[in-house]
């Protein structure tokens, strides 16, 4: 709105006002304002939560410390929702169609994680939608990105081609080459860039989800994350970066900086009530939205196969949990004391606090790995 009203419609008239057109700019300003938001609504939406007695239920066979925090209000992911959404509705190019399917991203995921919190306070348990329920969900999210990404790309708007960490001229093209080299090979592109972007959005926002299991760990991290794809978004959308760097640029994909800043900004005022000890749970409301939005980013500007390394320990973290499934189901036998990983350094006997900060510390690493790879090429 910012952008239209004090850009577009002003800098003609008052030259200063031409600052609005850089994405810098908005990106600092809409980073800050949805951490003002963040922090400023935070104890109105705690005390909310608390009168509507919406309060986590811990899974019974969860570690015993963690019983402590039953009835810390939870849903609190709607707060980073809200900043985010308003954030980048006053900072962002709203003409800029990218920016629209990452609102859509993060309210679609963010709906379906609303409905499972509600399930489970209203069992008063912590089994909300069955996980063939939420999977089905998230696919049918997941398709209907991928039908507008789509859309945007028969409209010239959109690339299928992605980068490939490492490599410079190698990038893959989900479509065109497979209908220049063949047209019967068509529809199985058609088919793999589907199941990919399936594949993409419902790992990243159940990774993201999966983590949520201590005080500040998810949202810590999210906060690394944003910040990578906020970079990388950024050298995406610019000429000169791009070309130095020998990315695939998709034109206007920079104006999702704003939306990725905005990201960082709402993570960081959530973090200041989520910390340890936590005076607010974000809630599957949070962390499929959050999710779902850092892998559609990723999409938009040609990182997915970077993705795993941006969040890095959200992966690992998701992949502790189905080793553990799996080993039991084959073999009868447990790979770790408890699923998902960071359950298991507690059962050993780490610290939580120690915990958190270690895992943020890998995350950081990984993320710094991922964007060094910019020029590992």
């Amino acid at each position: 709105m910012f952008y239209w009203l004090l850009f577009e419609q002003s800098f003609k008239y008052f030259t200063p006002f031409r600052v609005f057109q850089y994405n810098t700019f908005r990106t600092a300003a809409a980073a800050l304002t949805a951490l003002f938001l963040s922090i400023v609504l935070g104890p109105w939406m705690i005390r909310r939560l608390r009168e509507l007695a919406i309060g986590q239920h811990i899974r019974e066979d969860g570690p015993q410390s963690h019983f402590r925090k039953a009835g810390t209000p939870t849903m609190g992911g709607v707060l980073i929702i809200v900043s985010i959404l308003v954030s980048t509705l006053l900072w962002a190019n709203l003409r800029n169609p990218y920016v629209w399917v990452a609102m859509f991203s993060l309210g679609a995921f963010g709906g379906i994680g609303f409905y499972d919190d509600y399930t489970k306070i209203r069992k008063m348990r912590n089994l909300g939608l069955t996980a063939r329920q939420k999977f089905l969900l998230q696919i049918l999210v997941a398709l209907v990105i991928g039908f507008i990404l789509l859309l945007l790309h028969a409209n010239g708007l959109y690339s299928t081609a992605m980068n490939v960490p490492f490599l410079k001229s190698f990038r893959p093209d989900m479509l065109i080459d497979a209908w220049l080299q063949n047209p019967w090979s068509y529809p199985f592109a058609f088919m793999f860039f589907y199941g990919f972007t399936c594949f993409v959005l419902v790992g990243s926002t159940n990774a993201v989800n999966l983590t949520d299991g201590l005080d500040g760990l998810a949202i810590g991290l999210m906060i690394i994350a944003s910040g990578a794809v906020t970079i990388l978004s950024y050298v995406s959308g610019n000429v000169r970066f791009a070309a130095y760097l020998d990315i695939a640029r998709l034109r206007g994909s920079g104006e999702l900086t704003i939306y990725c800043g905005a990201m960082v900004g709402a993570s960081l005022g959530f973090l200041w009530y989520n910390a340890h000890p936590a005076e607010v749970f974000m809630g599957d409301v949070g962390s499929l939205a959050l999710g779902g939005s850092l892998g559609t980013v990723a999409i938009m500007i040609k990182q997915e196969l970077l993705l795993p390394f941006i969040g890095g320990v959200y992966v690992i973290e998701a992949l502790s949990v189905i080793i553990q499934v799996v080993s039991f189901k084959t073999r009868g036998k447990r790979v770790f004391k408890m699923s998902p990983l960071h359950h298991h350094f507690e059962a050993i006997g780490w610290a939580e606090s120690k915990i958190i900060t270690r895992f943020w510390i890998a995350g950081l690493v990984m993320a710094l790995f991922a964007l060094t790879t910019l020029k590992l090429r």
